[in-house]
């Protein structure tokens, strides 16, 4: 047994929570705290870097306060390969290949970061606790991807997200069936509950649809109940699922206001540090799965490790962009943790500390996140006792941006939703709500207009029109997906029948 992994077995921690947001770099939402952490690889250290937009303009890292994007900049994996090339020089130009009429202040966003103390939340944390200033996604690409890389240690060999006329044949993304963090916990009699709000993207992965693992799925609000009570009754592992749709979209996905994640992840650090007893023996990990398309200024590794035999075109050598990364706890000390991670070395801690069999030879290799906890006698005692943010900046600059933006993610499980609502339609053999039959007959149709949208984007919002106008019913019923699975498997998972 190595150092490490007996460090991370002896070390005071027996509960993990992961927080695990959407599209945002290390430079643009912490490279500010080089500021408070003099070794950390921050904005000073982009000084004099820039990325041209190809249409004779220069653009370089420099200080935003711009709490809305006005555009959703390209993350898929072959954008991401553009943006990282020559040295990170492609960010600019892979945003006006998307969006050429954009303005030289939109192009500059791409560039930005977020001065210190902008983000109440983020900023406390990372002053205040470890930043881990080399963590990189997992792969270059998208959202689900890096997600499955974050909970399985593979994405048998996926780069990207469903999207036009793929997105109405379900195939790959509807059997993710590779073992996942959860099945090792259930294994080693390890305790663990998803907490969420609208819709978990964690059931993509096929195994997290059994009854057994349904019956852990728990709606936000019982966060709060479970964290105000026993310590020794809190799960061992959390994973803590953000809003991904509606107006209070709190995941960090551009077009919407970043004040409403950071107010996320502030009730969630204040419920742990509400409760002296679970605080003293808990790991939060602030964590975002990709980077978005937003400029970072460090190269990604290419000297990976290809997680089994699924490899096509990419060989999974290639890291993805730098992302934010924060643990929290009274274990972890002020200052920086230099190790590079992706989000591997976050299942390579608790394969480590639980006695878990590995997940994909990624994870083996990976450094473990225990080097950046300490153990120590006494936990620490100056940590913040409450993070505030205000309801005056959760209100958003763009109204129509919240109530009519929609993104890739979005996309995605609305499809995965049908899919669920099919299979399950299929399952009752008949005995289907009477409102099913309709509802599968517009779902087809807004499921063709936004595959063919994503095929022509010129067209786009002429051909979507309809779709925002019914969205709230659309993710009423994406939601509602959830709730049916749930009650079809028979899973006591605590979310009213009326949830959707």
């Amino acid at each position: 047994m190595s150092d490490i992994e007996q460090n991370a077995q002896n070390d005071p921690i027996e509960h993990v929570v992961l927080l695990l947001m959407e599209n945002h770099s290390f430079d643009q939402m912490l490279g500010c705290l080089d500021a408070v952490h003099r070794d950390l690889d921050g904005v000073r250290n982009a000084a004099g870097q820039s990325n041209a937009d190809g249409k004779g303009h220069t653009f370089s890292p420099r200080a935003t306060r711009e709490r809305q994007m006005k555009h959703d900049p390209n993350h898929e994996h072959d954008a991401v390969m553009k943006q990282i090339a020559g040295g990170n020089s492609g960010f600019v130009s892979s945003f006006v290949h998307d969006y050429p009429n954009s303005s030289l202040a939109a192009r500059q966003d791409i560039m930005g970061y977020y001065p210190l103390g902008f983000l109440p939340a983020l900023h406390t944390l990372g002053s205040q606790f470890t930043v881990c200033d080399h963590w990189f996604s997992s792969l270059p690409g998208p959202t689900w991807p890096n997600r499955y890389f974050a909970l399985t240690g593979t994405s048998k060999g996926q780069t990207g997200m469903p999207s036009g006329l793929d997105a109405l044949s379900p195939h790959w993304y509807t059997e993710q069936d590779q073992d996942t963090l959860f099945d090792r916990l259930n294994a080693a009699r390890k305790t663990w509950k998803v907490y969420f709000y609208d819709f978990p993207a964690s059931l993509l992965l096929k195994n997290q649809r059994r009854a057994e693992n349904l019956a852990n799925y728990h709606l936000f609000d019982t966060f709060f109940h479970d964290a105000a009570g026993p310590a020794d009754a809190f799960p061992q592992f959390v994973l803590i699922e953000p809003k991904y749709f509606g107006d209070a979209q709190n995941d960090d996905h551009p077009q919407h206001n970043i004040m409403k994640a950071e107010k996320l992840i502030a009730d969630t650090y204040n419920a742990l540090r509400s409760n002296q007893a679970l605080w003293e023996r808990t790991l939060l990990v602030v964590l975002y799965d990709e980077h978005g398309g937003f400029y970072d200024h460090v190269p990604p590794p290419a000297d990976a490790v290809a997680p089994d035999e699924h490899v096509t075109s990419f060989d999974f050598k290639q890291l993805g962009v730098r992302v934010p990364a924060i643990l929290v706890s009274p274990w972890c000390k002020p200052g920086v943790c230099n190790t590079q991670f992706d989000h591997c070395s976050l299942l390579k801690y608790l394969c480590d500390k639980w006695h878990l069999e590995p997940l994909g030879k990624r994870t083996q290799a990976a450094a473990s996140i225990g080097v950046a906890i300490h153990g120590a006698d006494v936990a620490r005692t100056d940590t913040p006792a409450f993070i505030r943010v205000t309801n005056q900046s959760l209100i958003p600059t763009h109204v129509e941006l919240e109530r009519k933006s929609s993104n890739g993610n979005q996309h995605g499980l609305h499809h995965f939703a049908d899919f669920l609502h099919a299979e399950l339609d299929r399952l009752a053999a008949g005995a289907v709500e009477s409102a099913a039959g309709l509802a599968r007959t517009g779902n087809a149709w807004v499921r063709f207009k936004s595959a063919l949208g994503s095929l022509m984007t010129s067209f786009g919002q002429w051909l979507s029109k309809d779709f925002y106008d019914a969205r709230d019913q659309r993710d009423a019923r994406t939601s509602g997906a959830f709730t049916r699975l749930s009650q079809s498997a028979g899973a006591n998972t605590g979310v009213p029948r009326n949830d959707a």
